[in-house]
């Protein structure tokens, strides 16, 4: 055992000691700090630059004579309505020369019926037309009720929202409320998940590659036998794996601790933990594991058949197209998790970690639906991780150029000699 640790020491070591490690785990530290106060940030910049300010005054040229009070009333203080009597054509032309950012023709038809034109040079003015447009539809209702003499009260019943509820009977169902928290958590786990295991099982793949084309491989291989290699390999860097997730996780909590952005419904309520099922971290902790040492295993043997590491990519590329799978499945169930083909492909192993994941995070199943997919992916492991260390055994003696996976055969009966 004493080499099995040594090997592990070595790989988890080497790679948080890595360049690339230390600048990636620096740059998603501050990414999410970032992200945490982006609604201060955009303030201040906003702030600064003056770009909060450019709708303060909006020229209006007001046909019917009645509308440009009224829409003061409606719109904030921030707002300011001034009347114009400039031609429309003297108007487009300031819009077109920047002395204005817009302007606002108003008139009413014969039937009290509001017509009203937005002029404006920027391609990206969505949220400030929006804020006129709902108030001009205010004083449309307004003068429509004094056209046909209703209070206040009756105008008000006319926009009374009916009460419906929804009732489902599925034993595995949750409310839309539980639903819609469940959701966001179990994207974002899912995303980590996926990303995860695709970066360290090509990590170790990328890894074993380099030793041999170092000739480091022979050397290692006279000291501890190639199994013990793989297993070692696979534990260390899925250790270093599981840290960097820690240190984000700790860092996310802090980052939704200390933010500044404290407004109700905002960025750390979307993100709010608080409502969070135990068992659902249990399960994103669970098939992040099995789903690591799945792939991990995989990419150890696949490594392990190719000489160079210009090769790895290629080599792994069916693994790569799995996991990729795995997520585009585990994605479209997200707005129904209980489509049948997202029911199946949570038993087959490659996808188990991520499909059957989003079932246990967004329905309440029975416990053994999701026991089944554990066991069928350690049996799966146990076979692969026998498997894979036949293959690795001779595989790591193999050089020369990699032509396909016809090299397993090749590398199980040098390992057999």
């Amino acid at each position: 055992m004493r080499e099995f640790w040594i090997v592990f020491k070595q790989a988890f070591a080497s790679k948080a000691k890595s360049k690339s490690f230390i600048i990636t785990t620096v740059i998603m530290i501050a990414a999410i700090f970032l992200l945490a106060n982006i609604s201060k940030i955009i303030d201040t910049v906003q702030e600064v630059t003056g770009a909060g300010d450019s709708q303060n005054a909006l020229q209006v040229v007001d046909s019917s004579g009645m509308l440009v009070d009224r829409l003061q009333l409606q719109l904030a203080d921030d707002i300011s309505i001034e009347a114009t009597d400039e031609s429309e054509k003297n108007l487009e032309e300031k819009v077109s020369s920047g002395e204005i950012d817009s302007f606002l023709s108003l008139s009413v038809d014969d039937g009290g019926i509001i017509h009203a034109k937005y002029t404006t040079m920027s391609m990206m003015d969505f949220s400030f037309p929006m804020r006129i447009q709902d108030a001009l539809q205010s004083i449309q209702t307004e003068m429509k009720a004094e056209e046909l003499s209703l209070s206040s009260a009756q105008v008000q019943t006319l926009f009374t929202p009916i009460q419906f509820d929804q009732k489902n009977v599925s034993p595995s169902a949750k409310s839309e409320e539980e639903l819609n928290q469940a959701r966001v958590l179990v994207y974002v786990l899912m995303f980590v998940i996926y990303m995860a295991v695709i970066m360290y099982a090509s990590m170790i793949a990328m890894d074993v590659a380099n030793e041999k084309s170092s000739r480091v491989m022979e050397i290692l291989i006279s000291s501890i036998s190639p199994v013990k290699h793989m297993f070692a390999k696979v534990l260390g860097i899925g250790s270093l794996g599981i840290l960097q997730i820690i240190i984000y996780g700790v860092t996310g909590y802090i980052a939704l601790k200390t933010s500044a952005t404290e407004v109700p419904g905002g960025f750390s309520d979307f993100f709010s933990m608080k409502d969070v099922s135990i068992s659902t971290l249990v399960y994103a902790a669970v098939f992040f594991v099995l789903g690591y040492f799945l792939y991990a295993t995989l990419a150890a043997l696949l490594g392990s058949l190719v000489s160079r590491a210009e090769d790895v990519q290629q080599m792994i590329m069916p693994m790569t197209m799995l996991i990729v799978l795995a997520f585009i499945i585990s994605a479209t169930g997200l707005g129904n998790p209980e489509l049948g083909y997202v029911t199946y492909s949570s038993y087959f192993p490659f996808f188990a970690p991520l499909v059957m994941f989003l079932r246990v995070g967004m329905l309440d199943l029975p416990m053994w639906e999701p026991l089944l997919s554990i066991a069928i992916m350690l049996l799966t492991i146990f076979v692969l991780g026998w498997f894979g260390a036949r293959v690795y055994r001779g595989g790591v003696l193999m050089y020369g150029p990699s032509r396909s996976l016809k090299d397993i055969k090749k590398a199980i009966q040098l390992g057999k000699e």
